[in-house]
């Protein structure tokens, strides 16, 4: 067993490194699907010394595996929301608590304590369907922003900015998280100029707009809420933590979260910063599914260890979450 406490409590790259290589041990003693695809590329414990060395599971398995450790059951899962006819990813998830640490110790390390905020979201086409992950973090933040003004909004988007002006106007720190599409619904009936309110979209428009790089979808965003800045957030059905963006599309990782970029033509093969790749995501936070993954995004990272989104891989699904197409 790991000690959940001792990823939350990560202060260091070489605390991180020894936490990623017991997490690599335990899970290739205890996950049948990342055992067997260890096997088949011929890596042992004994082979893996350094982060590098560690095997990337492809995202993919999540729809057609498992992907849990023996003798631990799903407290629930965690579907993604794909396409009409398309198959979802499954992320079945033991313990519904380290999920709760991840998102909210990751929440306070970039933006403080969420009793400060009034949290209003607006996530439709999450909330229109069930085992979304991103709907379980929202709902509990608003729970935990103990504000009586905070909550989900759906189509009432008059209501939505009535409150939006209220609460900025009142000086009120206001988080206001949307997927993409609905944010500029909003801002297409409505124009803002807010003061006290953080801007933050979670990507995808879900096939109900044109997809858009993302420095155009911000520069519309900026304009029509009037901030300087738009933040993102990067998570996915198949992780239990998220990076956040304060502006630009440059993204940073909570301690117990690393990304790596991989060559696109030897999958094997980790590059330097600065070169773009394939991201693979270490989320330590994924003790008892695989915190080792190999996604289908394509991205660059840098010295300080950020990274941005730049764009997808041909002909993989499109992702709801943070997905900015080329």
């Amino acid at each position: 067993m790991i000690d959940t406490a001792s990823i939350f409590s990560i202060a260091t790259p070489i605390e991180f490194e020894d936490t990623a290589l017991k997490v690599f041990n335990f899970q290739f003693e205890n996950n049948s699907v990342y055992r067997s695809f260890c096997d088949l590329l011929y890596k042992h414990p004994s082979d893996v010394k350094t982060i590098s060395d560690i095997p990337f599971l492809p995202i993919e398995f999540f729809k057609s595996r498992k992907v849990i450790n023996k003798n631990f059951k799903a407290e629930t899962v965690f579907t993604s929301s794909g396409t009409t006819g398309s198959v979802t990813s499954k992320h079945y998830v033991s313990i519904l608590k380290i999920y709760q640490d991840s998102y909210t110790k990751g929440f306070s390390e970039f933006y403080g304590n969420i009793e400060d905020y009034v949290v209003l979201a607006l996530l439709p086409s999450y909330l229109e369907r069930e085992g979304s992950s991103l709907i379980y973090m929202v709902n509990d933040l608003i729970a935990q922003s103990k504000s009586p003004k905070s909550g989900f909004y759906l189509n009432n988007l008059s209501d939505l900015k009535n409150k939006l002006v209220q609460l900025d106007k009142s000086g009120a720190k206001v988080l206001l998280i949307g997927v993409s599409f609905a944010l500029l619904d909003l801002i297409e009936q409505h124009t803002f100029h807010l003061k006290n309110t953080i801007v933050m979209e979670t990507g995808g428009m879900k096939g109900r707009r044109k997809e858009l790089i993302r420095s155009e979808l911000h520069n519309i965003l900026k304009k029509g809420f009037g901030v300087k800045t738009i933040h993102s957030e990067y998570g996915m059905t198949e992780l239990l933590s998220q990076a956040y963006s304060n502006g630009d599309g440059i993204f940073n990782c909570p301690p117990w979260m690393k990304v790596l970029t991989r060559d696109t033509e030897d999958p094997l093969t980790l590059l330097d910063s600065g070169k773009a790749g394939g991201i693979n995501i270490i989320d330590l936070a994924n003790v008892n599914s695989c915190s080792f993954i190999a996604t289908q995004d394509l991205g660059r990272v840098y010295d300080d260890n950020s990274f941005e989104v730049i764009g997808r891989f041909d002909h993989s699904d499109i992702r709801g979450c943070n997905l900015m197409v080329l």
